[in-house]
C-alpha cells in the first residue's frame, strides 16, 4: 500500500494501474478513505507547492478513478476540476486499464453521466468514447459531448491531412474521417440540436469551401450515408431558432449547398416566411429569395403573399424592402387581379424610414391601382400620412385626396420648440420630445451586519482568481458599499469580521495561506488585512516612479484605487478607521459637500487618510456656499476643503475645441492597442494635485496634462474610473478619446458604452465631451452608436447640449474620414425617432457641409435624408447651407442630388 500511496503522490499514471489491480473490494475502499484525506490535504497546500500538486492530481486521479464502487461516485471523481490531469490518449489508456473490472453497465453508466456535465463532456470526449465503446452503451446526445465529437472529427481530419497517403484520392481528410466514424449516422443529426453550434464546425471563414463541413455533410447525404432530410430539416430549424450570425453561417452553407427542390422548398414555406420576416440577414435573404422564386413560379397564392410581404417591409433594412416591392410588381404583371390583396400591403411601406422605399411603394401603387378601385383607394388613402413630406403633393395625384400631415406631431398647443421650431404647414405645432434626465440615485447606506458585509465582499470577489480583478467590470455603488462596510465593521469588531469571512472566502488561497500584495488589487488588499494574511510592513503605499515621466490614464487611476486600498488595509492593522471620508454620497461617484463636511467634523481626533481625503477632494461637488461651513471646523483639512470648493483649485475647462490646430491632436498609431499620444492642458487644479496630493494623484495629474505614450491597456470602458473623478467629466472624455476613436476607425467595440456615464455625471460639458460624443456616432458597430445616441440626448434633456458644436466637430471628423456619412446617418435617424427632430437637425446643420464639397463623400446621400426628414418633421426653417444649395444644383437623379432638393425645398429655399 505503501508504494501505491507513493506513486499515487508522484503521479506515476504507469505504475498505479498494475499495482492497484491485486486488490480487492475491501482494500480499494481502505485506500479510497486515504486517498480522500489526501485530496482535501492538498486543497490547502500554498502556490509555491503546485508542481507537487500537479503531480498529486494525476496520481489521485486514476487511483481514486479504480477505487469507486458506484458509477454516480465515479464518475463525480473522474470529472472533478481539481483532479484533472491534462487531456490525452494515454490518460484514456490508463483510465480504461483501471476500470477493466466493471461491468459493462456500470461502464455506460459512468459514460452519460460524465457526458452530462457541461463544463467537462467536450474536453472529456476521448474518454467517454472510450467507455461508451467498451461498455456498448447508447452513443450520449448531450451538448458538449456532440461539441467534442465535431472537435474531435475536425483534429482527426488535421491528422490525415497531414498524413496524405491515408486519404483515397478524391476524398477530403474531413471526409474520409467522417466516413470511417462509427457513429456518424448517430450524432449528425444531433449536430442541429445544440444550443450553440459546434466551435470546430463554425470556425471556418468560408464554410461551404470543399473539405469544410457544410460540403462533406452534403457529400454524405448524397451518398445515403445520411439521410437528406434530416439535414434539410435540422438547417432550417436551425435557421429559424436564430442566433448569432457568425454561428449561423456555416447551417446556411450547408443548406446552400444542399439546393432544395421545388418540392423542398413548398413544403417548408412557413418556415422561409418565419426567417425572412424576423431572420438575420443573411438567412433571410436566402429564404426571400426562395419565397421569391417560388411566387414567381405561382406556388404562392395572393393571400399568403400579402401575409409574407407585410411582415418583410416591417423590417428596417432597405434592402428587404426594395426586393419585396419588386416582387410585388412583377406578380401584379402577371396576375393584374391580385392588386385587391396584394396593394394593401404596399401601406406600410408609405412608413419605411428610406425615402427611396417610400417612392417605391407609391409607384407600384400608381402603376397598378385603377380608377374603379374606389374601396381600395380609400384603405390606401388612410395610410398616405405617413408618407414623407416630399411625396405627399405626388400621393394626392395618385390617390385623388390629400393626405394630411400626421406621424411624429405632437398635440395642440404644446410649448414652443427649441429654436422657434413651428411645426410643418397645415400640420399640429411641433412638440420636441426628449427623454427625461436621468435622476441621481443615492449611494446605498453601508450593511449594518457582519452577514450583510460578508454577503457583499463574498459576491464582488467570487469571480476572482487570486485577487485579481474579474472580468466583468464592477459598479462603483457596489464596491463602495463594500469597502465601507469593511472598514465600519473592522473597526467595531475585526475578529468578528474575520471569523464571518473566513468560511466564505475559503477558495480563494490568498485568503487562507496569505500573499505577498503586490499580487492583490481591488478590495482583495483590505480583506486580506482583515483576514491578518497580509502585514502592515508589506502594505507601503508607492513612492515616486520615474520621475519626470507621465503615466497613461489608465495606469495612473489604477494607481490611485490601488493606493486607496493599500491605505485603507494599513488602517484596519494600525489604527481603523470608523468609516471613509471618500464614500460617495451619489452613485455616480460624486460626494456632497455638506456630507463631508459633516465628516471630517465626525472625525474628531482620528487621524485622517491622506489618500482617502485626496479622493474626497476630488469627489466633491463644487458649491462655494458650503465653504463657510468647512472653514468652521478650524482644521487643516477644513481649511483645504474650504479653498477646493472656492476655487482654489478650480478646474479649467478649455474655451477652444480640441480640433483647434494650435492643440496636438489625438492619435491612434496601433488599429489594435492604444499606443497614442495625448495633449490637454494645464489647469490650477492639475497643479494643486501636483504640488499637494499624495504621489499616486501626482503620476494622475501627470496622466492629464503631459503626453502620455506606450499604453498597452485595451480601451475599454470600467465605470470604476470615472468614480474617482466623477466631477469633471472633461478630463473622463479626454482619456476616453483614444478608445472611442478606435470604435469609428479601427472596428474596436465597447469603448463607447461609458458615454451614458459621462453624459450623467458633474462638471462643465465642454469640447472634449461633445468630441466623444461626435465621435461614437460615426463608431463602426450599433450598439456603440446607440451608446452616443443615449449620451446626445441625455446631455440634450439636461439642457448641457451645444447642438452646434456637436454639428461642427461632426463636419471635421467626416472630413477627416474619421467618421462615415453612413454611420452617422444611422445614428442621427436612430435620436431622431424617439422624437428629438428638432434637436438632430441642429446638429446636422452644422455636419451636413462635412460631407459634401467638390467630391461629396460616399453616403452623404442617405445623410441628407435623415436631415431632411428631421426639417420636415419639425418644421424647421432657415438658409440653406451653402454646400446642400451646390449638391442640389448638380444634375441627374442621384439619391445625393434628390436629397439635397428635398432638403432645400424644406427649409423653404
Amino acid at each position: 500500500m505503501n508504494e501505491l500511496m507513493n506513486a499515487v503522490r508522484a503521479g506515476r499514471s504507469d505504475l498505479i494501474p498494475g499495482l492497484l489491480a491485486p486488490l480487492d473490494r475491501a482494500a480499494r475502499r481502505t485506500l479510497l478513505t486515504e486517498l480522500q484525506a489526501l485530496r482535501k490535504e492538498a486543497r490547502g497546500w500554498g502556490w509555491t507547492r503546485w508542481h507537487e500538486r500537479a503531480a498529486l492530481s494525476r496520481g489521485l486521479w486514476l487511483a481514486g478513478a479504480g477505487c469507486h464502487t458506484g458509477a454516480a461516485a465515479a464518475a463525480a471523481w473522474i470529472g472533478a476540476r481539481d483532479l484533472r490531469p491534462q487531456p490525452s490518449r494515454s490518460r484514456s489508456a490508463h483510465l480504461m486499464t483501471v476500470l477493466d473490472g466493471q461491468p459493462a453497465e456500470w461502464l455506460g453508466d459512468v459514460a452519460h453521466r460524465l457526458a452530462a456535465r457541461q463544463a467537462t463532456a467536450e474536453e472529456d470526449h476521448e474518454l467517454i468514447a472510450a467507455l461508451v465503446s467498451r461498455s456498448g452503451c447508447a452513443v450520449p446526445a448531450t451538448e458538449p459531448f456532440v461539441h467534442g465529437w465535431v472537435r474531435a472529427l475536425t483534429d482527426e481530419a488535421l491528422r490525415l491531412g497531414a498524413r496524405g497517403s491515408q486519404v483515397a484520392e478524391g476524398e477530403t481528410p474531413l471526409g474520409a474521417a467522417l466516413r470511417r466514424h462509427p457513429w456518424t449516422a448517430e450524432l449528425v443529426p444531433r449536430v442541429f440540436e445544440t444550443v450553440e453550434p459546434a466551435p470546430s464546425m463554425a470556425g471556418w471563414d468560408r464554410p461551404a469551401t470543399p473539405g469544410h463541413w457544410p460540403a462533406e455533410l452534403a457529400a454524405l447525404a448524397a451518398e445515403g450515408l445520411v439521410e437528406r432530410r434530416v439535414l434539410l430539416d435540422g438547417c432550417v430549424s436551425r435557421l429559424v431558432r436564430g442566433g448569432r450570425p457568425a454561428g449561423l453561417k456555416v447551417f446556411l452553407a450547408l443548406l446552400q449547398q444542399l439546393e432544395p427542390t421545388r418540392t423542398e422548398q413548398v413544403e417548408r414555406f412557413a418556415d422561409w416566411a418565419a426567417l425572412a420576416a424576423d431572420g438575420p440577414s443573411g438567412p433571410a435573404g436566402y429564404a426571400q429569395g426562395v419565397l421569391a422564386g417560388l411566387a414567381e413560379a405561382g406556388e404562392v397564392d395572393p393571400v399568403r403573399l400579402a401575409e409574407v410581404s407585410a411582415a418583410v417591409l416591417f423590417r428596417p433594412e432597405k434592402k428587404f424592402a426594395r426586393a419585396q416591392l419588386v416582387l410585388l410588381g412583377k406578380v401584379l404583371r402577371r396576375d393584374p387581379g391580385a392588386r385587391h390583396a396584394l396593394l394593401p400591403v404596399a401601406g406600410p411601406a408609405f412608413g419605411h424610414p428610406d425615402l427611396e422605399v417610400q417612392e417605391r411603394a407609391l409607384a407600384l401603387v400608381a402603376r397598378h391601382l385603377r380608377a374603379e378601385d374606389t374601396v381600395l383607394r380609400e384603405e390606401l388613402l388612410g395610410q398616405a400620412p405617413v408618407l414623407s413630406a416630399a411625396l405627399r403633393e405626388r400621393a394626392a395625384e395618385v390617390l385623388g385626396g390629400v393626405p394630411k400631415g400626421g406621424g411624429a406631431q405632437g398635440a395642440a398647443g404644446a410649448a414652443d420648440a427649441p429654436g422657434g421650431l413651428t411645426g410643418p404647414t397645415g400640420t399640429l405645432p411641433y412638440e420636441e420630445v426628449l427623454p427625461p434626465a436621468p435622476e441621481r440615485r443615492p449611494q446605498p447606506a453601508a450593511p449594518d451586519s457582519v452577514e450583510e458585509t460578508v454577503e457583499l465582499v463574498t459576491a464582488l470577489l467570487a469571480g476572482r482568481r487570486q485577487g485579481w480583478r474579474a472580468p466583468d467590470p464592477v459598479e462603483p455603488a457596489e464596491f463602495e458599499r463594500a469597502l465601507d462596510g469593511l472598514v465600519r465593521h473592522a473597526h467595531r469588531d475585526r475578529a468578528a469580521l474575520a471569523l464571518a469571512l473566513r468560511p466564505a472566502l475559503a477558495g480563494l488561497w490568498w485568503a487562507t495561506h496569505g500573499s505577498a500584495p503586490d499580487g492583490l488589487t481591488g478590495l482583495a488588499l483590505p480583506v486580506a488585512a482583515v483576514l491578518g494574511t497580509v502585514r502592515a510592513g508589506e502594505l507601503r503605499l508607492p513612492r515616486e516612479r520615474h520621475p519626470g515621466r507621465a503615466s497613461c490614464p489608465s495606469d495612473a487611476v489604477e494607481d490611485v484605487i490601488d493606493a486607496r486600498m493599500r491605505e485603507a488595509a494599513l488602517r484596519v492593522l494600525t489604527d481603523p478607521q470608523p468609516f471613509l471620508l471618500a464614500t460617495p454620497s451619489w452613485e455616480t461617484g460624486t460626494i456632497e459637500p455638506a456630507d463631508l463636511v459633516a465628516r471630517l467634523d465626525a472625525y474628531d481626533g482620528v487621524a485622517v487618510g491622506p489618500v482617502d481625503f485626496a479622493q474626497a477632494l476630488l469627489r466633491v461637488r463644487r458649491d462655494p456656499g458650503a465653504v463657510a461651513a468647512a472653514r468652521a471646523l478650524n482644521t487643516g483639512e477644513g481649511a483645504r476643503l474650504a479653498d477646493w470648493l472656492a476655487g482654489g483649485g478650480e478646474r479649467g475647462a478649455p474655451e477652444r475645441s480640441l480640433h483647434d490646430p494650435s492643440k496636438t491632436p489625438v492619435h491612434v498609431w496601433n488599429r489594435t492597442r492604444a499606443d497614442y499620444e495625448q495633449t490637454l492642458w494645464e489647469t490650477a487644479e492639475h497643479s494643486v494635485v501636483r504640488g499637494e496630493f499624495p504621489v499616486a494623484f501626482r503620476r494622475f495629474a501627470e496622466a492629464r496634462t503631459a503626453t502620455c505614450w506606450r499604453c498597452y491597456h485595451w480601451p475599454v470602458y470600467d465605470p470604476q474610473h470615472t468614480a474617482v473623478v466623477p466631477e469633471d467629466r472633461e478630463t473622463l472624455a479626454a482619456w476616453a478619446t483614444v478608445g472611442v476613436t478606435a470604435c469609428a476607425t479601427a472596428g474596436e467595440e465597447g469603448a463607447c458604452g461609458q458615454l451614458p456615464r459621462l453624459a450623467e455625471l458633474g462638471g462643465p460639458a465642454g469640447p472634449a465631451l461633445h468630441l466623444l460624443v461626435a465621435t461614437g456616432l460615426g463608431a463602426r458597430h450599433a450598439d456603440d452608436r446607440l451608446a452616443a445616441v443615449d449620451a446626445l440626448l441625455v446631455l440634450a434633456a439636461r439642457g448641457e447640449l451645444d447642438a452646434a458644436l456637436v454639428g461642427r466637430e461632426l463636419a471635421e471628423l467626416l472630413r477627416r474620414g474619421t467618421v462615415k456619412p453612413n454611420r452617422l446617418a444611422d445614428a442621427a435617424r436612430t435620436a431622431a425617432s424617439t422624437g428629438a427632430y428638432g434637436t438632430v437637425w441642429t446638429v446636422l446643420a452644422d455636419a451636413v457641409p462635412g460631407a459634401l464639397g467638390a467630391e461629396p463623400l460616399r453616403g452623404a446621400g442617405e445623410l441628407l435624408a435623415v436631415a431632411a426628414e428631421c426639417v420636415e418633421r419639425s418644421g424647421a426653417v432657415g438658409p440653406c447651407p451653402v454646400e446642400v444649395a451646390e449638391a442640389a444644383a448638380r444634375g441627374g437623379s442621384s439619391q445625393l442630388v434628390r436629397q439635397a432638393r428635398r432638403l432645400r425645398v424644406a427649409l423653404g429655399g
